[in-house]
């Protein structure tokens, strides 16, 4: 499989790299910082000597930088069969007390760059008649989080957006699922005195891709939701 991941040197979308890479051909993926890159590219290429890697620093706040990674995707990858939309961005406050332009900040990343990057390759798996999006929701796709307003609002657009690509792309043989995590224990998370077990795991969840892209081409897993088993942090 070819594989591209946004956001792909932290947290759940390094986890899911690192558990696909030993059986993936190719890999696109993108992050904001270089030397992260460089770093995991090593990390790969331990797993799978032979895997292919593009790799892009990526501002995903920016229309033309996602763009751009997906052209290179598509030119040095020929196709892709797994589009994984990882990257999110969450700045916690209520609506209220928010700058408002904090709306369009969390638009731009959880909305419109799955969006951008469904308009890039979903055409080629349907061509394919082949293929698997995965948009890295999150509970607050589904629950109300008064900390996080804008986050949810973009998250439940981007659950939206995912039952719309399934609609569009299942006559071409193309699989989307949604992936809603609970609290995760991420970067996001960095100097939390909260105890680690309260937490769900970046690799649980990069486990849950692994196991989608192992059933049998005629089953589809619209969503799947994973919460800590303490309740949510």
């Amino acid at each position: 499989m070819n594989i591209l991941i946004t956001g792909a040197t932290r947290g759940i979308g390094k986890a899911t790299a690192l558990a696909l890479a030993p059986s993936a051909k190719g890999m696109a993926l993108c992050a904001r910082k270089t030397n992260e890159l460089e770093t995991l590219a090593r990390e790969l290429k331990a797993l799978n000597p032979q895997l292919k890697l593009v790799l892009r620093a990526t501002d995903c706040g920016l229309a033309a930088e996602v763009e751009a990674f997906a052209d290179e995707a598509l030119t040095h990858l020929n196709r892709i069969d797994v589009l994984i939309n990882n990257v999110g961005f969450f700045a916690p406050s209520p609506i209220l007390k928010e700058d408002a332009e904090q709306l369009q900040k969390h638009f731009s990343v959880n909305v419109a760059t799955p969006y951008l990057l469904y308009k890039k390759i979903a055409p080629v798996m349907q061509n394919q008649r082949s293929g698997h999006i995965i948009n890295i929701c999150s509970v607050a796709s589904i629950q109300t989080i008064v900390n996080a307003g804008s986050y949810c609002v973009t998250k439940a657009a981007l659950l939206s957006l995912n039952n719309i690509m399934r609609e569009e792309t299942r006559p071409f043989g193309v699989k989307v699922t949604a992936v809603l995590p609970g609290s995760t224990l991420t970067s996001s998370w960095d100097g939390t005195e909260i105890s680690a077990d309260k937490f769900v795991q970046a690799g649980d969840v990069a486990q849950s891709i692994k196991q989608l892209l192992q059933l049998s081409h005629g089953a589809n897993v619209d969503q799947i939701v994973i919460t800590p088993q303490s309740g949510q942090v």
